[in-house]
């Protein structure tokens, strides 16, 4: 869909002239390691370790075997994470798994990575974590009673629009804000590690006796104890949607990937233990916030700040989403799979505005009719399915292109490791939760008829790709954007 080459020009002009580059329409190398690993570890430390260790141990039924799906869940998301350091240090563009699959496996696949993203996976991911966020801002002010659901969905809507205005206003504030973020995160962790670590020591183990109940496991939970684990681990990918913002990616992706995997995955194994330490399994699973309830035993003077560390750190969260999802799409339409104003970037304020509004329709409808477990499983099977084509694509493009440059190269045992786990995982789940993961699929590949009415061959008729061309020229100046004019990959 090409723009009116009158509009841009009418809208270069309104900009200051200079020769520099730094003052050209582009997105800033700004991204040095210490913002990438707080973008990557405020990504994963959100709602998930609040919310997953209940939907653990429902699917695996004892204690030993919840604190092994959290080791197992995170050596996992720890080989994803390698795979997705050398895809980061091999192709230098933003966009994460559509590029990984365009390069590797080809348009289709990527497209369909592309559709399900912007029609439920990022919905409904920031769904569930404005809904954790809005549960723990509420709930502390009506306990032991139940809060009103319309109240939690309203504060769940506020932090989303707050975060939305963060991320079109500017890139350095929603960094900035990250690590801020980020840094309260891991205090609320270290408020949870510490006192269970001491009672632990102490000799409180009686909710470690007979931790291993192997009878109350089936296969067919297993995949869904495994998703709520990696749900939590979830976000370790983050970081290559932005690689064209990365200071000296070759360095930094694959340091800040390996260094955030190994601090979030001690960290969650010793929240799990601290948790268990303190809280009955009973206890554990009729709460719908694991933190309050540890907090109103193990912390009774700090009850009430743990919710609050809580709800800031699912913030950081969707923070990250909020700032990484759009550049997916400012790729998408820059390869011509996407409508062309969403390729645009706010001519003063350096940010994809066009691509970052885009998602807020579908983030509020999900918001507003979602359940916080239900929109994990729905969200999970289509993501971690495309996850393993990302990895499976890892392995064609080296069968093919041996000699491409690699400046990072993990062992071949953890692509091929990786992705049969994560097919085994993606195949089993939809026996496990047909409905859900049965929706997700079937909702998925709609973008197939979609791909070839709107971009393989192109069936839109002239009178609709005039209108297209002017609604684009008019949000142009509405929204003052134009295109990229420094290549930065």
């Amino acid at each position: 869909m090409s723009v009116v080459s009158g509009t841009k020009a009418k809208m270069a002009s309104q900009k200051v002239e200079c020769d520099g580059k730094e003052d050209q329409v582009h997105l800033m190398r700004s991204i040095s390691l210490v913002p990438a690993i707080s973008f990557i570890m405020g990504t994963m430390i959100g709602s998930g370790i609040f919310i997953a260790p209940k939907g653990v141990h429902i699917n695996t039924g004892s204690v030993g075997l919840s604190l092994v799906v959290w080791v197992l869940c995170g050596l996992l998301s720890t080989f994803g994470a390698l795979c997705y350091a050398e895809l980061g240090t091999s192709f230098k563009k933003s966009g994460g798994h559509y590029t990984y699959l365009l390069e590797t496996l080809g348009p289709l696949p990527a497209f369909l990575r592309l559709w399900s993203e912007f029609i439920f996976i990022r919905p409904a991911v920031t769904g569930y974590i404005s809904l954790a966020f809005g549960h723990y801002v509420i709930e502390p002010f009506f306990t032991p009673c139940q809060a009103p659901l319309l109240l939690i969905k309203v504060a769940s809507f506020l932090g989303l629009t707050l975060l939305v205005a963060v991320n079109c206003w500017s890139v350095s504030l929603s960094s900035r804000t990250q690590v801020i973020l980020l840094i309260i995160k891991v205090l609320s962790l270290v408020l949870i590690i510490v006192p269970g670590i001491v009672a632990l020591a102490k000799g409180k183990t009686e909710n470690f006796q007979n931790g291993f109940n192997l009878e109350a496991l089936t296969l067919a939970k297993l995949p869904l104890a495994f998703y709520a684990g990696l749900y939590a681990y979830s976000g370790w990918f983050s970081l290559n949607f932005v690689t064209e913002e990365v200071i000296n990616p070759k360095r930094n992706i694959p340091f800040a990937i390996i260094l955030s995997m190994i601090t979030v995955t001690t960290l969650y194994v010793l929240v799990n233990v601290a948790y268990y330490t303190m809280m009955t399994e009973n206890e554990l699973l009729i709460s719908d916030a694991v933190a309050v309830t540890f907090a109103s035993k193990a912390l009774p003077r700090m009850a009430s700040l743990v919710p609050v560390l809580v709800a800031m750190s699912c913030l950081g969260t969707m923070n990250a989403g909020i700032f990484s999802v759009p550049r997916m799409l400012l790729v998408a339409a820059r390869e011509g799979q996407w409508p062309t104003l969403f390729s645009m970037i706010h001519i003063r304020r350096k940010t994809p505005i066009p691509a970052v509004l885009l998602l807020c329709p579908l983030m509020v409808i999900m918001l507003a009719r979602g359940d916080i477990y239900q929109l994990i499983n729905f969200a999970s099977f289509s993501r971690w399915f495309f996850i393993a084509l990302v990895t499976l694509g890892l392995l064609v493009h080296r069968y093919r292109f041996p000699d491409h440059p690699r400046t990072f190269k993990v062992p071949l045992a953890v692509p091929v490791v990786f992705t049969v786990v994560c097919f085994f995982i993606v195949g089993l789940s939809l026996y496990s939760d047909p409905w859900n993961t049965g929706c997700s699929f079937a909702v998925t590949f709609t973008g197939i008829p979609v791909y070839y009415l709107t971009i393989k061959h192109s069936y839109i008729p002239n009178r609709w790709r005039k209108a297209i061309n002017y609604y684009t020229s008019q949000l142009q100046i509405l929204l003052e954007v134009v295109q990229q004019e420094v290549q930065t990959y």
